[in-house]
């Protein structure tokens, strides 16, 4: 990039790249360059804000930052790990996690199968000032030689993965062009499942393996067609759920722990996390309660999407409002409550009369179903409700099978 190409990017982040791209440029610089690296580091700006101010860092096309982890997240999952000898991402992609995740380790190994990818992370790494070799190959590929990773002294035909302190990650993409639902872990590329229990047994013995999956998976579906599982983390980042983790320990086979997190940048608050094992779903006892009372509770998307929801009523001593509405009351305040929580303004069952009665005087209002006939679209336009957060409307179904509509405030912290 020359000094003129990278002055036009600096003095043009904030610009419009649609508009841009069709106003004239001086010859001196590349209008492509310009347009993709303007576009990035908008992108980026708040998934790696660290990356995104750097201006001597080169970004892909646009699918591959959309694909990639954020800042939070990557660091997330460094945290899961101990410092060790060799780490190897098979999944290379933007090299977000490499960069992460090989702070903790001696030797790292960046590991992608498209050479456009290879060539920038190689630029990236060196401008980071971070010593991370970057092959360019498919995963498959490089487990089949992976001789290269024992460190010296050790004998290449004996030695387990874990007397070198490897971790190994993987980010598989989705087959799937169009985007559907996927029902297998078969439907990823690479094959997880082949990569680890069939292809991968051997050249993996001993190491301890790290892989991202999309938040679409089941976590049953997970637990049914992968071994060794040892942790799942279900992550979210501002309660939108982002990634399923999973950890497989070398010939573990005791109870899976789930971690369920909700990540916020540092400047907003903190996050918050909730931990159990596979069973205590299955073998929690909640309470039910027959009347709304004084706070609502709404899980985040980590809890949502993990359905641990008889064991959210256990673990906190609040009452759920129905089997399958997983919303929950309390008249004692939980202010470490991993999700939502809301104070009750009033609430009544769902009628005509709901309008002139319960919401007389309100006009705008967030409005949430959890388990209800109408969607929320259909809920906001059937009493007439403007789009806002500072009041907020939930419908939802409760014991005895009543149909409600509960009128609330959001908790101030």
């Amino acid at each position: 990039m020359n000094a003129a190409t990278r002055q036009f990017i600096e003095s043009h982040l904030k610009d419009d790249v649609r508009q841009l791209a069709l106003s004239k440029f001086p010859d001196d610089v590349d209008k492509t360059l310009i347009l993709n690296q303007i576009e990035a580091r908008q992108i980026l700006s708040k998934k790696v804000p660290s990356w995104a101010s750097n201006p001597d860092l080169l970004f892909p096309r646009h699918l591959s930052l959309e694909q990639s982890s954020s800042e939070l997240t990557a660091k997330y999952k460094a945290s899961l790990v101990e410092n060790g000898n060799v780490f190897v991402d098979l999944t290379g992609g933007l090299g977000i996690d490499s960069y992460f995740l090989s702070e903790k380790f001696k030797t790292s190994y960046y590991v992608e199968n498209q050479k456009e990818l290879c060539d920038l992370a190689e630029h990236n790494f060196t401008v980071l000032g971070r010593k991370i070799t970057v092959i360019n190959s498919d995963a498959e590929s490089f487990l089949r030689d992976k001789a290269c990773l024992i460190p010296t002294g050790y004998d290449n035909q004996t030695t387990r993965w874990d007397n070198a302190c490897v971790v190994l990650y993987l980010d598989p993409a989705r087959r799937d062009i169009y985007n559907r639902k996927m029902v297998s872990l078969h439907d990823c590329t690479p094959d997880v499942v082949d990569l680890v229990e069939t292809h991968g047994r051997a050249s993996l013995h001993g190491a301890t393996v790290m892989i991202k999956l999309s938040p679409m998976l089941d976590v049953s579906m997970i637990i049914n067609e992968l071994s060794n599982i040892a942790e799942i983390h279900i992550v979210a980042v501002k309660n939108e759920c982002k990634e399923v983790l999973v950890l497989l320990r070398p010939d573990y086979d005791g109870k899976i722990t789930i971690h369920c997190v909700d990540l916020f940048p540092v400047e907003t608050r903190h996050g918050t996390s909730l931990q159990y094992t596979e069973n205590d779903e299955k073998s929690a006892i909640p309470s039910y309660s027959s009347n709304i009372q004084k706070y609502l509770y709404e899980p985040n998307a980590s809890l949502m999407k993990a359905g641990a929801f008889k064991l959210v009523s256990q673990r906190f001593g609040i009452d759920k409002l129905h089997i399958n509405s997983h919303l929950y009351t309390s008249d004692n305040l939980i202010p470490d409550f991993p999700g939502r929580v809301f104070e009750v303004v009033g609430f009544a069952p769902f009628s005509k009369k709901i309008k002139k009665e319960l919401l007389k005087d309100v006009t705008e209002a967030s409005v949430v179903v959890r388990n209800f006939p109408l969607s929320a679209n259909e809920l906001r336009k059937s009493l007439n409700l403007k789009e806002s957060d500072e009041n907020f409307v939930f419908g939802t179904i409760m014991m005895g099978e009543k149909k409600v509509v509960i009128y609330c405030k959001k908790h101030r912290e």
